[in-house]
């Protein structure tokens, strides 16, 4: 019996990007799952995610890592950057008192990992995605994308911050590309 799949794959993550078009939230929520998906991002890792790690300027995210994973710091694409500078636009209308949080809550508090949930599995129902959304699956996706690409084992284990490389094998254990070149 196989079981149900644990991570979208590219197509499914654009439809739910798109998902958000119109919503209430479609700025932060846009910037939320791009983030998400390609710096592989934990639920608490994003809601976490603090205005110093986001360097526009730069153009680079500072990643800090929760479960004793290890920090590093990620180039920003430009996709990210105008999803991030909408964002910023938006927030800066919601004048959040001292928070540091990157992202926040329409009560201008720290964004909720119940919100991000909750979101998440709205917006794959909106996307009429074939299995239930959840965030963990960005993260999984961002693996498996990576290894889609043909990056390898170590560079991946890196960009996700495992400290155990067996975290990472899944994702290029089952890449069937990583057999075309066999048998030429």
């Amino acid at each position: 019996m196989m079981k149900e799949r644990k991570h979208l794959v590219s197509a499914e993550i654009d439809r739910l990007i798109t998902a958000t078009k119109g919503s209430r939230n479609e700025a932060r929520d846009r910037c939320l799952l791009l983030l998400m998906f390609r710096h592989g991002l934990r639920v608490s890792e994003a809601c976490g995610l603090k205005m110093s790690q986001v360097d526009i300027e730069s153009r680079v995210l500072h990643v800090a890592r929760l479960k004793r994973g290890l920090a590093t710091t990620h180039p920003l694409r430009m996709d990210e950057l105008r999803a991030i500078k909408a964002w910023l636009a938006e927030r800066g209308r919601m004048k959040p008192d001292d928070c540091d949080a990157f992202f926040v809550s329409e009560r201008r508090n720290p964004l909720n990992r119940r919100t991000a949930w909750d979101a998440i599995r709205r917006y794959g129902e909106l996307a009429g995605l074939p299995l239930d959304a959840h965030p963990h699956m960005l993260r999984h996706a961002c693996g498996y994308a990576l290894a889609d690409q043909g990056a390898d084992t170590r560079l991946i284990q890196d960009y996700l911050g495992h400290r155990n490389i067996q975290h990472t094998v899944r994702y290029t254990a089952t890449n069937p590309a990583r057999f075309e070149r066999l048998w030429r």
